[in-house]
């Protein structure tokens, strides 16, 4: 039994929640956390789905469908193609290879126990029990597959030199992410591929095992092109690194061909003509759009309501626009890891490249958000406070979307569990020389966003608005979001620049001592 720790005054404190976990090691606590986890995941994908008895197109959960009903039915050299035998129209293959390769695997295992299922052409729409129950169970074995094996590895990694008293909860806010859960096992996506694989790589970056980063990162972007929201950070902490070897070139040209071996075997099938290759990028990155589609709470589109982006600027103009700011927005992140490379530099940097793909790229999804608060998650024992607040607007954002798929209650309830675990077991840590917590004026803002969300959850769900304005409550939720994740990304990029000057004070305190 452990002893009850004495308070101040001498009363008996409560004992730690995660006591039992802690010390029970690294290992037997995410098993424990793992099988909860899968057991929420389970319980999420007992409710509706994207698209859910929608027709014609239903949803995302028809586009993965047929993706299945493509790869195992067609040649791999038609996949991107429009044909007779496959209309792009009609949800075309629009992630690179490695999710081809994903959806031809799952199609296998569907054809073998429901043939019905990928049947070509007859198969669209289709949403059989025994279906619905397959596709559910190729997300959850993906995720206790790739993503928590490649969250182990990262936990193993990042608490070797570390106290072991807030592994367990820093495990449980990894693979309990809200986000992640609704829109994969809920909503229904595979992110937890290609998150997975970046895990792998930010492990293997943190061991120094710098070609498995490139392997495993190519992956990742070989499997959904929103992994290029941390490219920035990876490449500009590597490229820092090699730079202070004895080789440099030696040590780039190592890690380069990593990733071209990668990439060829990954891309095999579409490098035989260059038609073939553009015909596959010409499918990655759908400009025809337009900069924003919906009301994702990024510059561009919350800007909308007052600077008509798409009536003042071409398509090629605005691509131009966007890239801009969106190096602009990541370029004091990526200078800081070339100039001054650190592991824990490099987890700032992810979260601050990917925060500016999400604020200032082209063709933001809601859905993207999992990318910066994938980051802000390896970082929760860092920002406690603030991956609180993120994890709550981040949420937030996605409200619409998720109602649309009817996922009130997992969203409620979700919540509400991330609430209970994030409070049992708050970090401990060591007081910064800055936060916007730290000003009175702040907690009143954020009080009033707080409270202003809250209004918009109950107003959003019991009136209807104005035909005038349909998308009112959409717009309103988008800016309230905008408005947070702006001034989380100034804090981010300032915390990882001076963290490191802290670092280099200290240092000197102690060359004095």
């Amino acid at each position: 039994m452990p002893k009850k720790n004495l308070s101040g005054d001498g009363t008996a404190a409560p004992i730690d929640a995660w006591w039992w976990l802690s010390h029970k090691g690294t290992t037997t606590s995410f098993l424990c956390i793992s099988l909860f986890a899968l057991l929420i995941r389970s319980a999420v994908s007992m409710f509706p789905y994207s698209g859910a008895g929608t027709p014609p197109k239903f949803g995302d959960f028809e586009a993965q469908r047929h993706w299945m009903e493509i790869t195992t039915n067609l040649p791999a050299t038609d996949w991107y193609r429009n044909g007779t035998h496959n209309d792009l129209t009609y949800w075309g293959l629009d992630y690179p290879p490695l999710t081809a390769y994903q959806s031809y695997i799952h199609g296998i295992l569907l054809r073998f126990f429901n043939p019905e299922s990928v049947s070509l052409f007859s198969s669209r729409g289709h949403e059989s029990y025994i279906g619905k129950l397959l596709m559910r169970w190729t997300v959850l074995s993906s995720d206790a597959l790739i993503f928590f094996p490649s969250a182990l590895f990262f936990v193993l990694v990042y608490h070797r030199n570390r106290a072991k008293s807030q592994v367990a909860w820093h495990i449980a806010m990894i693979l309990l992410n809200p986000c992640l859960i609704l829109i994969d096992h809920g909503h229904f996506q595979y992110n937890c591929i290609s998150l997975g694989l970046t895990v792998g790589a930010i492990a293997a970056v943190l061991c120094g095992s710098e070609v498995l980063t490139c392997v495993l990162f190519t992956l990742a972007l070989s499997h959904k092109q929103m992994s290029a929201y941390f490219a920035p950070a990876f490449f500009s902490h590597l490229l820092g690194k090699c730079l202070r070897r004895k080789n440099p070139i030696l040590s780039l040209l190592k890690l380069g061909i990593a990733v071209i071996v990668t990439f060829v075997i990954v891309w095999w099938p579409y490098l035989h003509s260059v038609d073939d290759f553009l015909m596959v990028l010409s499918r990655l990155a759908p400009f025809e759009r337009g900069i924003y589609e919906d009301y994702v709470a990024n510059f561009w589109c919350t800007t909308s309501i007052l600077i008509k982006w798409k009536k003042l600027f071409t398509t090629p103009s605005l691509k131009s626009i966007s890239l801009a700011a969106t190096v602009l927005a990541s370029l004091p992140s990526m200078v800081h890891q070339i100039f001054s490379p650190s592991n824990e530099g490099f987890l700032y940097g992810l979260l601050n490249s990917s925060m500016a793909f999400y604020l200032f790229s082209f063709q933001v999804h809601e859905k993207s958000i999992l990318m910066p608060f994938l980051a802000a998650t390896l970082l929760a024992l860092k920002i406690p406070d603030h991956f609180n607040h993120l994890t709550y607007y981040a949420l937030f954002s996605m409200f619409p979307l998720l109602c649309r798929d009817n996922l009130l209650l997992p969203y409620l309830t979700l919540h509400l569990l991330f609430t209970l675990i994030y409070h049992s077991q708050l970090p401990k840590t060591k007081a910064s020389s800055f936060s916007f917590t730290s000003f009175p004026g702040y907690v009143f803002l954020l009080r009033t966003h707080f409270f202003i969300s809250l209004v918009l959850h109950v107003v959003y769900l019991t009136i209807q608005p104005p035909q005038k304005y349909p998308f009112l409550f959409e717009a309103l939720i988008m800016i309230l979001c905008f408005s947070f994740f702006v001034m989380f990304a100034f804090y981010i990029n300032y915390t990882q620049w001076n963290f490191s000057t802290r670092f280099r004070s200290a240092d000197k305190e102690k060359k004095q001592i």
